[in-house]
């Protein structure tokens, strides 16, 4: 029987931009496989089974090895209570199942979500975010991090980060293989000169999309979980902690997190110029905090 729907409030925004989202991805992943088969002919059923291996891997393994990547260590309610007890007021208010709890050693104060769906969703936080945060502070990070399960935007990411994944390896792959090196000015031979540049810019339109949704699945985490809670000033009390904590970790841990700044609360960046910041996979503080202050306004009002 399909689950009802939890009580976080549904955002039909945030849905037409995963569906629009998924839909451009496909379109350029058809164009890119296209584009494969028509330079390599003979090689077709190579190029079939190794795509649709890839994105059977990515959608099954994916969210493991982003856990894993971050390090994720499962916990169970004897060894962090604290974290459990939040997790499990956050789900009897929204009326989900439990998801897996787990704990990163890092002094990075972050948390994030992973999986599919509900059943194999699994929500993490730092031991620098449990260190710095206050009880309510927490319940407001982790509502977030819940909200991206319920309404399944993590796993949107998940498939459509594979598109740009894919692309960039055919693009190293040409490249380092002399596929650029080919001189032949047969149809083939200007065929295989353009797959680097064909992959590189299905990477950049795959990358560019990603960043669109992730910009706005955030901001809609943010409002889903203050209305959850009922208390959008401790969210905020929570964004502004951590985002100002930030700045006192180590450069060579801010860097080794930078990657992964997709799935995190708040995202790490390793030097005021980095390249990242312009191109964030979340909106800015102001953004967020000035949503926030709207919601608490209209929660005040009679």
């Amino acid at each position: 029987m399909t689950r009802t729907r939890s009580r976080y409030a549904p955002d039909h925004g945030l849905t037409t931009r995963m569906v629009t989202t998924m839909f451009l991805i496909g379109l350029l992943y058809v164009v890119l496989v296209g584009v494969l088969l028509a330079v390599l002919r003979g090689a077709w059923p190579i190029i079939l089974i190794f795509t649709a291996g890839l994105f059977i891997a990515q959608f099954w393994f994916s969210d493991r090895i982003a856990a894993f990547s971050m390090g994720a260590r499962e916990v169970t309610p004897e060894e962090a209570p604290e974290l459990h007890g939040t997790i499990d007021r956050i789900c009897a208010l929204a009326d989900m199942p439990k998801p897996r709890v787990a704990i990163a050693r890092s002094d990075v104060p972050n948390a994030f979500a992973t999986g599919r769906g509900e059943k194999s969703a699994l929500v993490c936080a730092t031991t620098g975010l449990l260190r710095r945060l206050e009880p309510e502070e927490l319940e407001g990070v982790l509502a977030h991090e819940m909200s991206h399960v319920a309404h399944r935007d993590v796993a949107v990411m998940t498939i459509a980060s594979f598109l740009g994944v894919l692309a960039g390896i055919v693009t190293r792959v040409a490249l380092w293989g002399g596929f650029s090196r080919n001189r032949s000015s047969d149809p083939v031979g200007i065929a295989i000169m353009l797959i680097p540049l064909i992959s590189a810019a299905v990477y950049c339109l795959s990358f560019l999309l990603t960043r669109l949704l992730s910009r706005y699945r955030e901001l809609s985490a943010d409002r889903a979980a203050a209305l959850l809670t009922g208390r959008p000033s401790a969210l905020a009390a929570a964004l502004t902690k951590v985002s100002g904590q930030m700045a006192r970790i180590p450069t060579e841990d801010l860097r080794k997190a930078e990657p992964y700044n997709a799935f995190y609360f708040v995202p790490a960046f390793s030097s005021k110029e980095s390249l990242s910041r312009l191109l964030s996979s979340h909106p800015t503080l102001e953004q967020r905090l000035d949503q926030l202050a709207r919601i608490s306004v209209e929660l005040a009002r009679p």
